[in-house]
């Protein structure tokens, strides 16, 4: 069902060599195997692989039967207790160096969002790339790793779809709080002429897919704490909606995925066909990486399935016609409706901004202005004053806190410039070029570390505001651009 691809451009990859990896020494006190049960006896000693239930050491998962035999979880590190699964009877759980475990009869535990060891198939990189992930990997460490892969239950599914629909309730209050008043639009650092074109948008409520991703921090046992939503550019998106699928179609058939992103793209764009101009123009930047042209023409061939024609262009190859009033394409084409992979205060400090303020009336931009607001990392402070103590928002401010607390620039990309404040010192940070134009200051939410450098965090999807679908990525402390994609199974 997501064989119809059309990605043909050849991408040179630039990935740097991510901190997060099964290949790293384990510290002291690691002792069971990471990804893996271990099956013993009642008084702990080790039970022949024969003897134990075949799915639990394949999985990592209860197998049934077996009333004798137990099994060791590896837990992960900075969790609770449990973290990650419940026992019906009999369970206990241990620490060992930091290290959390969990020993249950085999038939009685239920684990959720384990970490599980996985044989990638032999032709992967041919696979991924015939689907259009031509930038899987570089110098030999993946950036597609299917290596490993995360096993969530019904529950927890459940319980990260409702997170993400409340927290796009709490969106939509936020952003009628923000276009009705001129100083927040001011503390978010919109330029002033750009002010009533983004309250005019948010009324207008003009034709777009409303997709984003919200990035949670999410341990299986609390509820999921929104970090940020990425609504303007969000990536990772052919990743979590084709590529896992179909590594899930060959490796494990029988269980469920939860995406809908492809579907739910394709209904998207032929719900607002009728009430689009005969071509839609795709655009976004010429990237070493190759992310930003994957996500784009995906993006153009789920519109193309709709049966929207399509012509793409570069940023940098928008025209402006002086005479006409109007953005141009490189054959003087007139651009009626532009989706465009670049970031709306990218495009409103351009030397053409005050031709793109003119644009706006006779242009339809997808994804809208508005999404100035809800992706600038602004409003999590405003989050916080319109819903104090809500169970899915982290407290945030625009003071420094005197806790550990996560500083983050209101514009910064891909873990740019974050750094992180733990017991009065900072325990670690990233580079970038941003900072200038302010800080929002996020209280810390201790990541699960699943593996030796390893933290998860929760993608999660949605496509005209309803929750479509998770992807995980991967990477040490903070979430940068040399993080994994690792897939993910619904088990139980």
């Amino acid at each position: 069902m997501r064989t119809d691809l059309r990605i043909t451009t050849a991408i040179a990859a630039a990935l740097l060599a991510s901190g997060c990896g099964r290949s790293e020494p384990e510290p002291d006190g690691w002792t069971a195997q990471t990804d893996t049960a271990i099956c013993t006896d009642r008084e702990g000693r080790r039970v022949a692989d024969d003897q134990c239930p075949r799915q639990a050491l394949a999985s990592g998962y209860h197998g049934g039967g077996g009333s004798n035999a137990f099994l060791w979880y590896f837990l992960g590190r900075n969790s609770v207790i449990p973290p990650y699964g419940e026992t019906a009877r009999g369970g206990s759980f241990s620490r060992a160096g930091g290290v959390s475990y969990a020993r249950a009869p085999a038939n009685t535990f239920r684990p959720g969002m384990i970490r599980v060891a996985t044989d990638p198939r032999p032709d992967w990189q041919a696979k991924v790339e015939a689907e259009g992930l031509v930038w899987h990997s570089v110098d030999g460490r993946p950036y597609w790793d299917e290596s490993v892969h995360y096993r969530f239950s019904t529950a927890q599914i459940a319980e990260i779809e409702g997170a993400t629909a409340e927290l796009y309730r709490l969106f939509l209050a936020a952003g009628q709080a923000i276009v009705d008043d001129p100083a927040l639009l001011d503390r978010f650092g919109i330029p002033a002429p750009f002010h009533e074109a983004i309250r005019d948008a948010w009324e207008a409520e003009a034709p777009a897919l409303n997709y984003g991703r919200f990035d949670l921090g999410y341990d299986g046992a609390g509820p999921p704490k929104l970090f940020e939503f990425n609504c303007d550019t969000p990536t990772s998106l052919l990743e979590a909606a084709v590529i896992q699928w179909s590594w899930k179609e060959e490796r494990f058939p029988h269980l469920d995925q939860y995406t809908s992103l492809h579907e739910r793209l394709v209904a998207k764009w032929r719900d607002i066909a009728p009430l689009l101009p005969p071509v839609v123009h795709f655009a976004h930047v010429s990237d070493e990486a190759g992310e930003d042209i994957v996500t784009t023409s995906y993006l153009r061939d789920t519109a193309e399935a709709a049966g929207i024609t399509t012509v793409p262009i570069l940023v940098d190859d928008l025209g402006w016609d002086h005479d006409r009033r109007c953005f141009v394409d490189l054959a003087e084409q007139r651009i009626e409706a532009l989706f465009k992979l670049y970031p709306w205060e990218w495009l409103t400090a351009e030397a053409f901004a005050a031709s793109l303020l003119e644009s706006l009336d006779d242009t339809l931009w997808i994804e809208p202005i508005w999404k100035m607001i809800w992706s600038n990392k602004a409003i999590l402070a405003i989050l916080w004053q319109l819903f104090p103590g809500h169970p899915n928002l982290l407290p945030a401010s625009f003071d420094i806190p005197e806790g550990d607390a996560v500083a983050k620039p209101l514009l910064a990309r891909e873990g740019a410039n974050v750094s992180i404040r733990q017991n009065g010192r900072v325990v670690a940070e990233a580079a970038g070029d941003y900072g200038d134009e302010g800080y929002v200051y996020q209280a810390l939410y201790r990541l699960p570390e699943t593996a030796p450098g390893c933290f998860p965090v929760i993608g999660s999807w949605l496509v005209d505001g309803e929750p479509a679908g998770i992807g995980i990525r991967e990477d040490g402390l903070i979430t940068g651009n040399t993080a994994r994609f690792v897939p993910h199974v619904i088990d139980g």
